[in-house]
Order: structure tokens, then C-alpha cells, then sequence
């Protein structure tokens, strides 16, 4: 998706206000605008390179009205503003200077995706060439260009962003599996998982501290029932108490913060609220806060993140 920022040079229309590292916003005068959806890995640039990739985790739907300006003498919006002269804006079709453009108004559909917690930072990791080369049509015109994640993908290990690939497909993984549904399944490979987050994260609970190995278990931090997968990075070591109010919701990680965020229902219990607004034990991947910022999604609404 292109993002022009303030050097945006068509005239037809007043923009968007976007910021490449948490927002996009279009609408439905732009082509391809209803095919996009929360899980699609996006790619942001500016004409020259690249900016950063991220996985969409939500699209934003409303209705606005739009204005859009056109040249009088042809009707036409293909136009410019120009930096020098009287006469400020160029017709492309006309070929001729003009004072100012005409106006009219449409209801649009609006839309915005929210794609901040994946964010990767890729500013020229890839030409504005090497792009439009992985795009379906190359020579496309349009802003909302479709391209296979795997080509983009191996073009981007080719390029040495491994650790941004990885994050990538994981976060791409949690969003698309992020409705809620109750299922069980055998956890095969669960006790290969544990022992290599005990080699990993040694005998601690990442909400509590020093633990015995033998209370701590390997806590997945998003539904293993759903996709039967150990990942990396997608496991915590927890008190066996703590997995089980985790499981269910009743503590969670402010993915923002990495501070421990214990629903008010149980915080009168003093083993628990003493955990509230404390930051996590041990490092985190930025992969765990795709998990954990999944997790969170599912689990508080925007009045318990204020509490």
C-alpha cells in the first residue's frame, strides 16, 4: 500500500491522514478497497522504498462525505499543485495552467486498519523497483496493489529481515485464529515444549518470579487447540495457578507495557493483586507481545484497560 505523506502530488482529493507504523486509512473510491481483512500481512511505501510491513489486526468501517476536485474545462481530477507561478495547479490532460479547482461532494464508505503491535521498521530494505516487481500487476497505477506473501516474504529473507519474516507469519497465525471458540485437544510434543522453555527461561514464572520447576508449566499464550502447533516465542513458563486465571482471562499482558494486568474480580485476593500493574519477570520477544497483544485483544475490552 502507498503512502505518499505530505509529497503527495495528484490533487483530486485531500489525502489521508495516515502513519505508516499504526495506520492506514482509504476508502471506497479506491480500487481493491474491500479486499483487505484483520490477519493480512500489509507493506507500506513511498514510491522510492520501502517502509515497514505489519499484519492488520482490526479494519475500522464508517461513512464520511468526501470531497473531490476536478478541472472545470474537462471535468477531469487528473491535476497537480504546482510549486511556483500565479497560477497554482497543472492539468495533465489540458496541459494548461489553471487558478483552482472545482468541488464536489460524495458519501463515501471509510476505511482504517490498525496494524501498530507487529509493526517492522524495513525503511529500504527493497527499492521501489524491486516492489512493484513483486506485485501481481508490476505496472499497476493504483495505491492497494494485491502481491503473494510468499514472494514478498522471500524476497525480504533474501534481503536478511529474518527475525521481521518470522514475526510476521506468527502474528499473521494469532490473528486470523483470534475468535473466541472453546476446543480441546491432545497436546502432543507438550513435554518436549516445556523442557525447552525451562532451558530457555530456567525455573521462573514469568508473572511471579523464582518458582520450582515442578509447579511451573509451559503456558501457550494463544489457543494450541486451534492450530496444534508449538511456536516460538509462543510460550511462557507459569505457576500452574497463574496459567489457569491466564487461560481464562482473568490476568492478562498489556502488550504496550509488558505489565501484568489482573481482572478487578480477583484482585481482593492478595496472592493476585499484588501482580497487578507489575512488569513481567524475564525479557520478551517482540513475538510474545504478538501472542500476548492477541490474548489481550480477546480478553479486555477498552473500559478494563482503563482500570
Amino acid at each position: 500500500m502507498l503512502a505518499v505523506g505530505s509529497e503527495r502530488q495528484h490533487g483530486g482529493n485531500d489525502g489521508y491522514d495516515d502513519s505508516p507504523a499504526a495506520h492506514y486509512s482509504w476508502d471506497s473510491t479506491v480500487p481493491q478497497h474491500a479486499n483487505l481483512a484483520a490477519g493480512d500481512v500489509i507493506a507500506l511505501w513511498d514510491k522510492k522504498m520501502l517502509l515497514g510491513i505489519s499484519v492488520i489486526e482490526r479494519i475500522d468501517v464508517d461513512h464520511a462525505i468526501k470531497s473531490s476536485y476536478f478541472h472545470e474545462r474537462c471535468g477531469r481530477a487528473d491535476f497537480k499543485r504546482l510549486k511556483t507561478g500565479d497560477l497554482k495547479w497543472w492539468c495533465n490532460k489540458c496541459r494548461v495552467r489553471f487558478e483552482a479547482p472545482g468541488v464536489r461532494d460524495r458519501e463515501v464508505t471509510t476505511y482504517r486498519s490498525h496494524h501498530s503491535r507487529a509493526w517492522q521498521d524495513l525503511r529500504g530494505q527493497l527499492t521501489g523497483g524491486e516492489i512493484r516487481a513483486l506485485c501481481d500487476k508490476p505496472t499497476s497505477q493504483h495505491s492497494m496493489r494485491p502481491a503473494r506473501w510468499e514472494k514478498v516474504r522471500a524476497a525480504l529473507l533474501e534481503a536478511g529481515a529474518q527475525v521481521t519474516v518470522d514475526t510476521a507469519d506468527g502474528a499473521r497465525a494469532v490473528i486470523r485464529g483470534g475468535h473466541r471458540r472453546a476446543t480441546v485437544q491432545v497436546r502432543q510434543g507438550q513435554g518436549i515444549f516445556r523442557e525447552r522453555l525451562l532451558s530457555e527461561q530456567g525455573e521462573r514464572c514469568a508473572f511471579s518470579g523464582p518458582t520450582p520447576a515442578h509447579a511451573l508449566e509451559a503456558a501457550h499464550l494463544y489457543s494450541f487447540a486451534e492450530s496444534g502447533e508449538h511456536y516460538e516465542y509462543g510460550g511462557l513458563l507459569l505457576r500452574r495457578d497463574l496459567h489457569a486465571l491466564f487461560d481464562l482471562g482473568h490476568i492478562a499482558v498489556d502488550p504496550t507495557t509488558d505489565c501484568i494486568d489482573v481482572r478487578e474480580s480477583i484482585r481482593a485476593y492478595p496472592l493476585y493483586g499484588q501482580l497487578h500493574s507489575k512488569p513481567v519477570t524475564l525479557p520478551l520477544h517482540p513475538q510474545h507481545r504478538v501472542w500476548l497483544g492477541a490474548h489481550w485483544d480477546q480478553n479486555r475490552s477498552k473500559s478494563d484497560a482503563t482500570q
